[in-house]
């Protein structure tokens, strides 16, 4: 959620980098800031920051007097630290008489920032902020060696995580260097000065020409022109696209649609859900967290369609590490019904856009029933559900655009699971090992998530049998039930492919009869405690002459036969493996529905916010 804006120009660039930051105030943020290599005659570094908004920023600016033809800008969601003016962005790391020398903002989590930090201590930088970002520029100033594109690629081979850089340094005016992996970053060209933003948006007005930087690129940005570089140091030529003024909800980039710009979208949107998260604590849910949580003893989990298996995904990971007892029902229904009411129980309502119909009616009619404490899990924070709960959670996704939900699936999965450690942390189900073993899956999760999004080339030759056929089944256990489910929904959505899913161990007892060579099988196979079993499921379709389609986990021990697809994910992730496997089942969807020539973004018969009933 988080915004970046810089320029290298021959004129004040101040106006146009606040200009950007306004048209980013959209994503939601709690601090701004903006630094320059000040054109006054006393030069150096200059800086202004608030933990208001950008009016109020520019009030700053304009008090001050700053000018600077080259700088950064910024708008923040607090991460590893509070919403203070000493975690905003940009950041500075001084020279060793103490002068400012390098300003850098970030958008992202760097995953090993404290081991950095640890060391640079070690060598005398002195830390302001709680920020993983602050890591980063001390080590570019550490690292620094005269040449700034020189030191960013040094330094961009030392973090682990997900981000985008901008970065300038004192003693070398009129030069700005980007760095991207896992957040996008865009190049834009204009005559005589260049510019970095986080979104094309940004730069509307100022510039139609962008490029698109890749993943690992490092750029450097001079008055004259930009040069890229790869992650192996070589040179790289991005296209040059021209986009003209438009909303940045409505820049494709260089998708082809918005569904498949937002499955890729997805690292940036779970980084950006994770931003903030240093431990399973209760005010990561609200101010009254702690007390709600230690009141209850059950949860009810409300939703409707996607957000529903996101529900049902949770249900596994509440009881099965915070030992408390959860159950799900579809909103639509539940105020239909007379249910036995547990005053106690939390209730937790779950939707993309905050304002579904039915999920709200089943939240107020669960209060009317005596339910005492409310959750939201959401994407909108200034939706009705939000404002009607007492705890909420927002996940960040950004906005989604295309019909069928698919980072708002992965960003409410994460959600959750925070919430079942938290709850797990606060019963004294989890030890330290374990909450730190936790995080780091998590701050990895958004580069995992990019090993499987390289895997789009083998399903794009799976989506070509898919399209020909009009049916299909979904195979999944335990915890991986919810994800069949909702990998059939995305099938169903957007090809109009009937699809549907069941638990594997459930295929004797009736879908078998369904099982032909014309019936394709898609099995979702992690290597997990029910892989046995899940093989044994396998055998009953590969009797029946059924062709089976395995997304499996690359030790699980499946192989390619006849009959029998495999693709291997790149790796097993324990309890957060649904959010990795999902991921190709979406993937699978958009190609079939691709190769069928439907509307991807806009299916038949369907909206994307289900405001009435």
């Amino acid at each position: 959620m988080c915004g970046i804006v810089g320029a290298v120009a021959q004129r004040n660039i101040v106006p146009i980098m606040l200009e950007g930051l306004k048209r980013l105030e959209y994503r939601g943020y709690d601090s701004c800031g903006v630094a320059v290599h000040d054109g006054r005659a006393d030069g150096g570094l200059a800086r202004a920051r608030s933990v208001a908004r950008v009016a109020e920023l520019q009030e700053q600016v304009d008090a001050s007097g700053f000018t600077g033809a080259t700088g950064i800008a910024h708008t923040r969601w607090a991460t590893h630290g509070a919403p203070a003016t000493v975690n905003a962005h940009p950041h500075f790391s001084s020279d060793s008489s103490g002068t400012p020398r390098i300003a850098l903002v970030h958008n992202g989590i760097i995953e090993n920032f404290e081991e950095i930090r640890t060391e640079l201590i070690g060598l005398g930088y002195r830390f302001e902020s709680q920020t993983d970002t602050e890591a980063v520029a001390h080590l570019v100033n550490h690292l620094y060696d005269g040449d700034l594109l020189r030191t960013m690629q040094k330094a961009v081979k030392r973090l682990k995580g997900a981000f985008a850089l901008a970065v300038f340094c004192k003693d070398e005016p009129h030069r700005l260097v980007g760095a991207r992996l896992g957040c996008p970053l865009v190049v834009g060209l204009g005559s005589g000065e260049n510019f970095l933003a986080s979104d094309a948006m940004a730069l509307a007005g100022t510039t139609d020409q962008i490029i698109y930087l890749g993943e690992g690129d490092v750029v450097d940005v001079r008055l004259d022109g930009i040069s890229i570089t790869d992650l192996n140091d070589q040179p790289a030529e991005r296209a040059v696209l021209t986009v003209h003024a438009y909303s940045g909800a409505i820049d494709l980039g260089p998708y082809r649609h918005y569904m498949q710009k937002e499955i890729f979208e997805q690292p940036r949107a779970i980084g950006d859900t994770l931003e903030g998260v240093e431990g399973f604590v209760p005010p990561l849910f609200g101010m009254h967290a702690e007390s709600v949580f230690k009141d209850i003893d059950a949860i009810q989990i409300l939703a409707c369609g996607t957000s529903l298996y996101s529900g049902m995904t949770a249900k596994y990971w509440l009881e099965a590490l915070a030992g408390i007892p959860t159950s799900v029902e579809i909103a639509s229904e539940y105020r239909y019904r007379t249910p036995t009411v547990n005053p106690n129980a939390l209730i937790v309502v779950i939707s993309q856009s905050g304002e579904t119909a039915d999920t709200l009616a089943a939240l107020k009619y669960a209060k009317e029933l005596g339910h005492k404490h409310s959750l939201s899990i959401c994407n909108v924070g200034t939706s009705a559900m939000v404002r009607e709960t007492e705890l909420s959670y927002l996940t960040r996704a950004g906005v989604e655009i295309g019909v069928a939900s698919t980072k708002a699936f992965t960003t409410q999965l994460t959600a959750l699971f925070l919430l079942s450690l938290t709850l797990a942390k606060l019963r004294g189900r989890l030890s330290d090992e374990d909450e730190y073993l936790h995080l780091k899956n998590l701050r990895h999760l958004p580069a995992a998530l990019q090993s499987v999004l390289a895997l789009e080339p083998q399903i794009i030759a799976w989506a070509d049998a898919f399209a020909l056929k009009e049916n299909a089944l979904f195979l999944g256990r335990g915890l991986h039930y919810p994800i069949a489910l909702e990998g059939a929904l995305k099938l169903k959505e957007i090809s109009y492919i009937h699809a549907e899913a069941y638990p594997a161990g459930e295929l004797k007892h009736g879908p078998l009869a369904l099982v032909t060579k014309e019936m394709p099988v898609v099995t979702v196979a992690p290597n997990d405690t029910l892989i046995e079993k899940l093989k044994s499921n396998m055998q009953e379709v590969r009797a029946r002459g059924g062709e089976l389609y395995v997304f499996a986990d690359s030790d699980s021990n499946i192989h390619p036969s006849e009959g029998v697809h495999v693709i291997r994910l790149p790796e097993h992730y324990g309890q957060l493996s649904p959010i990795l496997h999902v991921v190709p089942l979406q993937l699978l969807a958009y190609h079939t529905a691709l190769a069928r020539g439907t509307d991807v973004d806009k299916p038949r018969n369907l909206a994307k916010s289900v405001t009435v009933e």
